[in-house]
């Protein structure tokens, strides 16, 4: 069983271009279904109900939003014309999160381009970070810069044998299925094991009864160095997508990342796929 819904996040910015255009490969690879959503907060210019200008500051923060609709639907339209396939159109207005999450819901899976890093600074977390904690579906990040074509040609998954892990293995079975090659990294500190087992027969057998033939790397790691590890493991296998359990909770004026999670959301060099 493949993707049979993509979805592609737009929010006009010129990364838009690139992320339509990967969207499109995986439409063609699995056969499937391609929209493209615009969600894009507003401006954060504030004003109070009763200043003055609060009206202007709205029409401001609308024509803003109106212009960028207008440019994610010509990227759209011309992606649809050099791919020669249809892509679905939707637009939101306002939460980006909120709406994002719904309309991941429809879909099996939802393409997305990091936001910059430094956003986790301070007032709040990055956009793909609320989504990936909320969609309840795979979320796709690509870095912000790069081309992958051949994206899960060698897929990199990592293993703790935790509920995001397995739910992560699961999404990205169509991934895994149809990679030349698939590495599992399983971390553990001070040769702890969870399950019952060793990660290398438990994971192995599971993915071999799936038609997934993988290579499984033990690695002995504390939690706060996971991400480290795995990324350096990916570079030296030379991994074009990462798959990876997102650890974390939201709340209403919070949210608590896993060190694993942060550390892939701001270091991220190749596409990942995360669930939660």
């Amino acid at each position: 069983m493949g993707f049979r819904t993509i979805l592609v996040h737009l929010d006009g910015q010129p990364q838009g271009a690139a992320a339509l255009q990967f969207a499109a490969g995986l439409a063609r690879r699995f056969d499937a279904h391609l929209a493209a959503v615009f969600a894009c907060d507003a401006s954060p210019l504030m004003a109070s109900a009763l200043d003055p200008a609060a009206a202007m500051v709205l029409e401001y923060e609308a024509d803003a939003e109106r212009a960028l609709m207008a440019d994610a639907c010509a990227q759209v339209t011309s992606a649809a014309a050099a791919n020669g396939l249809p892509i679905e159109w939707r637009t939101t207005s306002g939460d980006a999160a909120g709406n994002l999450i719904r309309q991941a819901r429809y879909a099996d899976v939802l393409v997305m381009t990091r936001q910059d890093p430094e956003l986790f600074a301070g007032t709040g977390p990055a956009l793909a970070a609320r989504v990936v904690l909320g969609a309840g579906r795979p979320v796709l990040l690509l870095p912000g810069q790069g081309e992958f074509p051949d994206c899960g040609a060698s897929t990199l998954l990592g293993w703790n044998a935790g509920r995001e892990s397995a739910r992560a293995a699961a999404d990205a079975l169509p991934f895994l299925r149809a990679a030349r090659e698939v590495h599992v990294a399983s971390f553990t500190a001070d040769a702890e094991r969870i399950g019952g087992g060793p990660p290398r027969a438990d994971v192995g057998l599971w993915l071999a009864r799936h038609a997934v033939r993988a290579t499984v790397h033990e690695r002995r790691a504390e939690a706060a160095d996971v991400g480290r590890q795995l990324w350096s493991l990916a570079a030296s296998l030379g991994s074009d997508l990462v798959v990876l359990g997102a650890y974390g909770h939201s709340r209403a004026y919070e949210m608590v990342l896993g060190g694993a999670t942060r550390t892939t959301l701001r270091q991220m060099a190749v596409p990942v796929l995360m669930s939660h």
